[in-house]
């Protein structure tokens, strides 16, 4: 962290004490950041705002005014969390709390006071209603604003000296005098971080801070000890030995925790946490002189102000920042620590601060969403805030590369998608909201709603709704975290958003039908189609959507069948509401028109969803009765009774005319205001009216409860006897045993028969036991099923036969035959019984009756009953009554009902039992069914058990298994019999157009020759090569052959192609488009098919064909023009061929006229074959005919023994093309010589042989044939100019020695001509040297001269510096001296000077990082000079020069050595001055200018203004080209030289030069300054070498280059010495600083001076 000074705020106190000091006793930050409070020894607490101006002050009281004003001190000062109050801690025994309001300028009060036994010395305010302060007898005390009471949180025996708080406010930490550090937490926050005695510090620990990771502790020792969680030491800074420092007075720990500042003494010292180390890392301390003490410190809770109070009275006010940016020129982010950030809007003013609460380092910020919301990462978590309404968020996050994509679309929530997760993050919550996977990121698909409209009841309402896939929908409560609904819809959704209160959902498809869904019953409406536009109204549950040129509004979405359309003549754009109005925004071509909606019956919906019935019902009263209306009465009747609110209720049944439930109502709201005044309280709550409302929902059950709950046992019966619910009243009445019991049994007997109830009353009769009268009355009722199950129950009534006459009669003539029968069998009567049985179809009555009384019965019953069952449609049922019945007549009966009820199985179980004549026609209709179900096994079977095996062969046909037909059909008939039903089929087939099938039945019975000849009869040509392949493959490429032939002579040449092709016959093809005159087809069909050159041939045919102009367009278009001239040269066509060269080729006519020559001299015909040689520009081919001869009669000469003359007639032979002919020709000349012919005339052959040879480069023959007579030069010679370098040396090492140099410096030149220098290294190393240099490959000669003596090297490094300077590279050249050494050669030394002129005069040079370019001078330099001490130039004037550039060198290296070092600055500056008593070597502008700047640097303004003077000077001199102008007085009696070498060019920048300008002449203007160089004890120039007065001259010192006037220290060599002083400094320099520069140095200056004068240092 950096703090920077920005102003005081506080202009020192007045001082109140005459003698001391006007001490800010303390100082504090309200937590709004708005206000701030410092209070001074005078007791008066001054307020200013965050600029620090002062807004306001008020003056605090003592405990007692008796003791007077000046009684006490204030020791603590504190806000309150909401800055409206301040805490005042007194060492008068007394806390006063002040409220001080939210404006400035507000009246002060005290609105708490806690008086305590000792003095208050420190205080804090951590939380709403608590102030936690130390007293002066070691407590730690709590005191409650809201109770007005305090409390004691802990004691201790000491002074407690200082107290604080963790960055939460949960924890506090106290400082005592006996150096106990005391820790305490309200809540640890889950740390488990122990409690009380934390540590037993030093001293008194008066600094104390509680930062993020450690305890950082501080006082009158001078230490600063950083302690960790539990106590133990991490970090100690000791300052006890440091002069400078005093005791610690105070610390404070930044709001983020990451930073702590220590107040001494004119000093404030920094300590920041490094994350990265886990340590605390010192920065640089801000020291203010004469600031004083620093008794106070406060830091702004935003982090970005700290304040330092000072025992003077002041206040300094200082920025803290690590850095600043500007975000998009519209936001400034200022970071006050590596965890927060402060953002603040530079339009509006207004800061947010962004901070990590887990101490992160917050990475990049940015602003987005309409520059509204923050996003930031730190490590391991997300920021997100809302500007608007500073919201702000950390949830955990762990990194993912920036991938994320965040959606402000909802202003209470940031929709975050990463790798296809949606993460929902609520602003100002710290925990994610919830999370869940989809693919689908559009806004548009997703809806999140939070507590939008607060419903009654309802705390926490926090929905989502998004796609699962792109037909699912799934909706989840957030509060729970919970699936509520998924939605399985048909076609893609495009479009969804959830109601403001969660409860609804609208999702619009592809299809552009709207839907909606409710969550709580999971009902989904459809309830628009072509939906264009839709939009729920804000603030309420109206929806509003566009189909084509409607507008459609649903005022109650409770009833979604109910919408109000209106027409409009364009596109909704939008909704608008305010101002009591709602408009839809509609655009009509180019104006936009607004639509008012019914902002009532908007305001109807929102006051019922916010609960305000007496609203809404007055809102409905002024609306005329309409089904919207009515709609709206019924729902507010509902939601009015479910809320008790009876009278409303009552208003809403009235509106809808429901006047019974009006009527009940009012009589109810009459009870519950008759007990509500009579008792007070809500009078609904009384059990008549809340049994009444349950009378209302009809549930009379719970009437009745809470009627007996209040022993209303009359009014619950009542209750039934008015509803006529006898039997409910009764129930009660006898439960409670009531004494009118049977007097209420009478009444309600009596009143069903005056109601004409019998069967009522003959159940009531029944039911107490009188079943006579019980009967009576059904019987009279006309239900004589009832008498009967009553007779039949009761054994005395069946004796009475009149009654029981009586109740069979009745039952008969209802035609209640099974009832009359049960009682006819009761009574036993089985004769009537069966009777009535069989007349009600009772057949299973009957047939049972039947077993047992009229056996013989059962099989006609049996059949009846199956009968009966057919007719009622039970076939099934039927089935099994007729196998009971087991006749003929009934088995057919049960196979008709099998097959009717489809029973298959059951049928053909039943045909199997029956005789072949009866099942056989039904076999074929079961058959019939499986062969449908295509189980065809099973129906061939029934087919061949009913003789119908014909049909089970159609069968098969037809489903075209025709292996299982044929397989069949041999089985019943004769083969040949088979082969005709077949033939015959597939010919009835063919002629239906049914190729396939009629070919599967004719290889069925194996005459595939009839398919393939249909096939062809139908020139279906594809299936019948597939059968030829298939049957005949033998026949198969004849068979292509033939229809290619065929297909050829009906003119249909392409399937002709492909048929010729398939038989492998491509010339047939080419044949058949050349005799049609296709000739590009037969050109495609050779260049696919015919191999590498057929289609060459084609093109040729082709061209041939055409002739003259055509030929040639044609050839050239196909690329083959050259190749078809030599294709008609190959077939001897030369008239073609010289006519296509005359037209387009005319360079190929001699060729051509050279192969018909040739073909003319195979034919014999020589005379026209050379006439065709000389048109070919051949005349040596010609002549060559004649060489033939030549040869031919040499061969003859030979044979014959005439070598003499042999040998003349092959050396005629010339060279005319044919070199090996020659070759042999000659070499069996000269073979014939040697072999033959006497030595002189074998020498002449061979002088004339070899040169013939070596011109036809057939230089090793030649070699051979010298080397045959010793001709050894003239062997060499030939294996030189054939390059053949290693026989050449063979040659003259084993022949003749005397030639090996010949040969050597024949190669040499070899080398050089061809520029191997590679090689050349090897035979003549100064020569690839030479070569290196001349092809500029310094690097390798450089290389290779390494390798040789140091004369040699020394040259070419000499020659590659010379050629880097005029490059102006001349640190290169320095850097090969550095590796090579410097040697004294003479022709070197302007090489040298000139590395030293560029050095010293290039920029750039006069800085820490130039100091090894200097070193390299210097050593190169001191290689040099020591060099020439061993050489012959030795003391001569060359040698001189370079020992001052030597020293100039080692002055530079300095200089750059000290520059690296803070407290050698006054060295640096020396060394600069020093350097100008050197300017005749010098730039001088560049040197004066260097000086200036470093006296200036270090306060020697004098020094610095003569110098920069003389700069001036210098420059106009360089631009006037003389220095006749300069005036030297200034430097009279210096070693300062006046004549000096005017600089070619300026050496300092236009824009240096006028900043020194610029100073130069405000000081002047200034007059403050002398202009004279300063003096030494001489009464000289303190940096001249020469006492002008005496001339006497001291040594420069080594270190500084000024004189030495004592305190000399003397080194081995001779004139080498430097001041003790500056010598010990450089050498402290070193060991506290370490630096490796200065070390070198040093080490420089012992090789230099033959050692140092001490051993106490040694090289690191």
């Amino acid at each position: 962290m950096h703090i920077e000074h920005l102003s005081k705020c506080l202009v020192y106190a007045k001082i109140l004490l005459k003698d001391g000091a006007a001490k800010v006793t303390c100082m504090a930050w309200s937590q709004n950041n708005a206000k701030f409070a410092v209070c001074t020894v005078d007791r008066v607490v001054l307020l200013y705002d965050e600029h620090g101006e002062r807004r306001d002050k008020f003056s605090t009281k003592p405990a007692d005014m008796k003791y007077g004003r000046k009684s006490y001190m204030v020791k603590g000062m504190a806000f309150s969390p909401d800055s409206t109050k301040i805490a005042i801690g007194q060492t008068d025994n007394i806390i006063y709390v002040y409220k001080i309001g939210e404006d400035w300028g507000d009246k002060k009060v005290i609105c708490n006071k806690f008086i305590q036994t000792s003095a208050v010395t420190s205080l804090q305010w951590p939380a709403e209603h608590i102030i936690v302060f130390g007293l002066a007898e070691g407590k730690v005390r709590l005191a409650n604003t809201k109770t007005n009471k305090s409390s004691t949180i802990y004691g201790t025996d000491s002074y407690v000296v200082s107290l604080t708080t963790n960055s939460s406010g949960k924890g506090i930490l106290s400082g005592h005098a006996d150096g106990t550090i005391v820790r305490y937490f309200f809540d640890d926050e889950g740390s488990g971080e122990s409690q009380g005695k934390l540590v037993n510090h030093p001293c008194p620990p008066y600094a104390l801070a509680w930062a993020t990771n450690s305890i950082v502790a501080a006082g009158c020792d001078r230490r600063i000890v950083a302690y960790g969680k539990e106590g133990h030491v991490l970090q100690t800074f000791d300052y006890s030995r440091d002069p400078q420092e005093r005791e610690f007075t105070t610390a404070a720990a930044s709001p983020g925790g990451q930073s702590v500042v220590l107040g001494s003494y004119d000093r404030l010292r920094v300590l920041n946490w490094s994350p990265r180390r886990s340590i605390w890392e010192e920065a640089k301390p801000k020291e203010i002189a004469n600031l004083y003490t620093v008794t106070a410190l406060a830091w702004k809770r935003d982090g970005s102000r700290l304040c330092a109070g000072t025992l003077c009275g002041g206040v300094e006010q200082f920025d803290c920042c690590l850095r600043r940016s500007i975000y998009k020129n519209k936001f400034e982010l200022t970071y006050v620590g590596p965890s927060q950030v402060i953002v603040k809007n530079l339009s509006s003013g207004t800061r947010v601060v962004l901070k990590s609460h887990y101490g992160y380092e917050v990475e990049e910020v940015k602003i987005l969403g309409k520059e509204r919301y923050l996003v930031a990462h730190t490590s391991d978590t997300l920021l997100l805030g809302d500007l608007n309404t500073n919201r702000l968020s950390e949830v955990a996050w762990q990194g993912s590369g920036g991938n994320e994509k965040y959606f402000f679309e909802n202003e209470n929530v940031c929709m975050i998608f990463n790798a296809g997760e949606l993460t929902l993050v609520e602003y100002g919550s710290n925990d994610t909201l919830g999370s869940v996977r989809t693919e689908f990121m559009n806004p548009h698909l997703i809806s999140v709603r939070i507590n939008e409209r607060r419903q009654r009841g309802m705390e926490d309402n926090k929905k989502l709704a998004y796609l699962v896939d792109i037909k699912t929908i799934a909706i989840v409560d957030l509060t729970g975290g919970y699936n509520i609904g998924t939605i399985s819809h048909e076609s893609r959704v495009d479009w969804l958003e959830l109601n403001e209160t969660g409860h609804k959902l609208l999702f619009r498809d592809r299809k552009l039908r709207l839907h909606l869904y409710d969550i709580e019953s999971c009902s989904k409406t459809m309830i628009l189609n072509f939906c264009s536009y839709v939009q729920w109204v804000p603030g309420s549950d109206v929806l509003v959507a566009q189909n084509r040129n409607s507008l459609c509004v649903w005022y109650n979405i409770e009833a979604p069948e109910r919408v109000t359309t209106s027409s409009i003549r364009g596109d909704v754009v939008g909704l608008e509401r305010g101002g009591g109005k709602t408009e839809v925004m509609v655009t009509e071509g180019v104006t936009a028109v607004a639509y008012t909606l019914d902002e009532g019956l908007i305001e109807f919906g929102t006051a019922i969803d916010d609960g305000n019935y007496t609203r809404a019902t007055a809102f409905l009263e002024t609306l005329e009765m309409t089904p919207e209306t009515e709609a709206m009465w019924k729902t507010l009747s509902k939601l009015a009774l479910e809320a008790r609110q009876l009278h409303i209720a009552e208003r809403c049944f009235s509106a809808l005319g429901h006047v019974a439930k009006a009527r009940f109502l009012h009589e109810t709201n009459e009870i519950a205001d008759q007990v509500s005044r009579e008792y007070g309280g809500e009078g609904t709550d009384f059990y008549q009216v809340r049994a009444r409302l349950a009378m209302l929902e009809k549930n009379y059950k719970l009437a009745e409860m809470i009627f007996l709950e209040q022993n209303a046992v009359e009014e619950a019966m009542d209750m039934y006897q008015e509803l006529h619910r006898w039997d409910e009243c009764i129930a009660v009445a006898q439960a409670k045993g009531h004494p009118a019991l049977e007097k209420l049994r009478r009444s309600y007997y009596q009143w069903l028969m005056d109601t004409q109830q019998e069967e009522r009353a003959g159940e009531l009769q029944e039911s107490q036991g009188d079943g006579l009268a019980a009967i009576s009355l059904y019987l009279k009722a006309g239900l004589p099923a009832k008498a009967a199950r009553l007779v039949l129950a009761r054994e005395e009534l069946l004796a009475n036969t009149e009654l029981v006459e009586n109740i069979t009669a009745a039952l008969i003539k209802g035609e209640l035959y099974e009832r009359a029968g049960d009682l006819f069998e009761k009574i036993r009567n089985p004769e009537r019984a069966l009777e009535c049985y069989c007349k009600g179809s009772a057949f299973m009555k009957a047939v049972e009756l039947a077993r047992l009384a009229f056996p013989v019965e059962v099989v006609r019953l049996e059949e009846a009953w199956g009968d009966h069952l057919v007719q009622q449609k039970q076939l099934d049922a039927a089935i099994n009554h007729y196998i009971e019945a087991s006749s003929a007549r009934c088995s057919i009966k049960a196979i008709e009902a099998a097959l009717g009820a489809r029973q298959w199985k059951k049928a053909i179980y039943i045909l199997d039992l029956q005789d072949r004549n009866t099942a056989s026609k039904y076999y074929p209709r079961v058959a019939q069914h499986y062969a449908s179900l295509q189980e065809y096994e099973i129906a061939e079977e029934l087919y061949i058990k009913g003789d119908r095996t014909k049909d089970a062969i159609d069968m098969y046909t037809r489903a075209g298994r025709w292996e299982q037909a044929h397989k069949l059909a041999m089985k019943c008939m004769r083969p040949e019999d088979v082969s005709v039903l077949y033939i015959t089929q597939a010919q009835e087939m063919e002629k239906q157009g049914k190729y396939r099938e009629a070919e599967r039945l004719y290889v069925t019975v194996e005459e595939p020759d009839l398919a393939i000849t249909m096939f062809k009869k139908h020139k279906l040509y594809d299936d019948m090569i597939r059968l030829v392949g298939k049957h005949h493959p033998d026949l198969l490429s004849d068979t292509h052959l033939h229809l290619g032939k065929e297909l050829e002579a009906e003119g249909r040449l392409q399937e002709a192609e492909y048929h010729y092709l398939e038989a492998q016959e491509w010339k047939a093809t080419v044949n058949m488009y050349r005799s049609n005159g296709l000739w590009e087809e037969a050109y495609r069909v050779a260049k696919a098919h015919g191999g590498a050159n057929a289609h060459k041939h084609v093109a040729y045919l082709w061209a041939k064909s055409l002739g003259g102009e055509s030929a040639v367009r044609l050839l050239t278009k196909l690329g083959l023009l050259e190749a078809a001239v030599d294709h008609a040269a190959d077939n001897c066509s030369f008239e073609f061929a010289f006519e296509l060269s005359r037209l387009a080729l005319k360079h190929k006519t001699p060729e051509i006229h050279l192969r018909y020559a040739m073909y003319l001299e195979d034919e014999g015909k020589f005379e026209e074959a050379e006439a065709e040689f000389i048109r070919a520009g051949k005349p040596k081919e010609a002549v060559l005919m004649g060489m033939e001869g030549l040869v031919d009669q040499a061969r003859q000469w030979e044979q014959a023994g005439e070598y003499s003359r042999a040998v003349d007639c092959y050396l005629k032979v010339r060279d005319s093309g044919s070199s090996s002919l020659v070759e042999k020709c000659w070499m069996k000349a000269a073979e014939l010589a040697i072999k033959f012919l006497p030595p002189q005339r074998s020498l002449e052959v061979v002088r004339v042989v070899g040169p013939q040879l070596i011109g036809i480069g057939k230089h090793s023959a030649a070699a051979e044939l010298y080397l045959n007579l010793d001709l050894v030069k003239e062997a060499i010679d030939a294996f030189i100019e054939g390059e053949e370098w290693n026989k050449a040396k063979r040659v003259a090492k084993e022949l003749d020695p005397r030639y090996e140099d010949y040969v050597d410096q024949h190669y040499k030149e070899f080398l050089k001509n061809k520029g191997k220098v590679d090689s050349l290294v090897g035979v003549d190393v100064v020569a690839a040297l030479d070569l290196y240099v001349e092809q500029g490959q310094w690097d390798k000669c450089i290389e290779t001269a390494t390798k040789q003596n140091y004369q040699i090297l020394h040259k070419y490094v000499a020659l590659y510096a010379t050629h880097l300077i005029r490059e102006g590279a001349y640190s290169q050249a320095l850097a090969l001296y550095v590796q090579h050494g410097a040697p004294a050669n003479p022709q070197n030394f302007n090489i040298y000077k000139r590395i030293f002129t560029d050095m010293v005069s290039s920029p750039g040079t006069n800085s820490a990082e130039a100091y090894h370019n200097w070193a390299d001078l210097r050593d190169v330099l001191f290689n040099l000079c020591e060099n020439l001490v061993k050489s012959s130039e030795a003391n001569s004037p060359a040698h001189e020069e370079f020992e001052t550039m030597l020293l100039i060198a080692h002055y530079y290296a300095t200089r750059s050595a000290a520059q690296s070092v803070k407290q050698l600055e006054t060295v640096a500056a020396r060394l600069s001055v020093s350097l100008l008593r050197h300017t005749q070597l010098l730039p001088a502008d560049k040197a004066f200018y260097e000086a200036g700047l470093a006296a200036k640097a270090v306060g020697w303004e004098n020094m610095a203004f003569i110098f920069l003077n003389r700069f001036l000077d210098l420059t106009d001199a360089i631009e006037e080209g003389t220095l006749d102008a300069l005036d030297h007085s200034d430097f009279q009696d210096t070693d300062i030289p006046f004549e000096v070498p005017l600089p070619a060019k300026q050496h300092v920048p236009e824009a240096q030069r006028e900043e020194v300008r610029d100073w130069v002449l405000t000081v002047s203007m200034d007059q403050r300054l002398e202009q004279v160089l300063p003096r030494d004890e001489r009464g000289v120039y303190e940096a001249s070498l020469v006492a002008a007065s005496t001339g006497v001259q001291a040594l420069p010192c080594l270190i500084t280059g000024y004189p030495i006037l004592r305190n000399k220290i003397e080194f081995k060599r001779p004139g080498k010495a430097a001041n003790k002083d500056n010598w010990n400094k450089f050498l402290m320099a070193i060991k506290t600083s370490h630096s490796p520069v200065c070390q070198d140095v040093l080490k420089f200056i012992s090789q230099w001076c033959g050692g140092l004068p001490s051993t106490s240092f040694s090289f690191q």
